[in-house]
């Protein structure tokens, strides 16, 4: 369990914020000046007259809780800690935590896979009775995952076709399981494809992606309790993002570090 004594004092979780945004020398987020004057907590650039503060040109802009209790929900996301339980260790309330996890999630890199050699694909229904359905894939022996989720329940082979042209690279081994959606999906994309029938036991060849699905729900139940078809996309994403990039969360200092960057506002 992390401990009190353990977290940063403000000084030195500002210290380490400013060194993220500016580096050694503070500088004018919108022109780069370092012509800077400095008054109480905020700054102001004599070049091109922009007044900013530590964190006003980044995703933290709105941050009203104190940096103790911030850094704490920042541990609590990055060990993946439940929502009950990330309220009691810092301090704030339920819905404080699902706001800042949801502020956590939606500010992770974006990025774009593309899956080769040998794909798993499957597909899964999550959200509830107005779910949606989900289509996943996974490169065996890989921790490279693509995902799409649809706005409807039921997937159809058109839906299998628009996502192999986008997350598959043409000439892939394609291992799926039995279902009618992708019965004859070779002769619309170009890749060798190989089925499980799960009727006569054969899972072998898409054993990695069912295992996938069944550490999305588990990591649904367990932080989440459920999850809404709104909410589904950010989940789903923010899984995904720690499945292939299981570093970004060792601690909040390294989440910091890839996550918060000065983004200029056309002052």
């Amino acid at each position: 369990m992390y401990q009190p004594e353990k977290v940063p004092s403000d000084a030195k979780i500002r210290k380490f914020i400013r060194r993220i945004l500016f580096g050694k020398n503070l500088f004018c987020p919108e022109c780069k000046s370092r012509n800077i004057v400095s008054y109480e907590s905020r700054f102001r650039c004599r070049s091109c007259r922009c007044k900013f503060s530590l964190l006003s040109h980044t995703w933290l802009s709105n941050l009203k809780i104190p940096l103790k209790n911030f850094w704490l929900i920042i541990w609590c996301f990055t060990a993946q800690m439940p929502v009950k339980q990330a309220a009691v260790i810092s301090g704030l309330s339920q819905k404080a935590v699902r706001y800042w996890y949801s502020t956590f999630r939606n500010n992770l890199p974006k990025e774009k896979v593309i899956l080769e050699a040998i794909v798993q694909l499957d597909e899964a229904y999550f959200g509830g009775w107005k779910g949606r359905a989900l289509l996943m894939a996974k490169q065996k022996g890989t921790r490279k995952l693509a995902y799409k989720i649809l706005n409807h329940t039921q997937p159809s082979r058109l839906d299998a076709w628009n996502f192999l042209k986008e997350n598959i690279k043409p000439g892939s081994i394609l291992c799926t399981d039995g279902f009618s959606i992708y019965q004859g999906i070779e002769k619309l994309y170009p890749v060798t494809h190989i089925v499980d029938i799960h009727k006569s036991w054969e899972f072998g060849k898409t054993s990695e992606i069912e295992g996938i699905f069944g550490n999305l729900r588990t990591f649904i139940r367990r932080m989440y309790h459920h999850v809404t078809p709104e909410k589904l996309p950010e989940v789903v994403s923010e899984f995904s993002f720690r499945f292939s990039h299981p570093g970004i969360f060792k601690n909040p200092r390294i989440f910091l570090q890839i996550t918060l960057c000065l983004v200029p506002t056309g002052y």
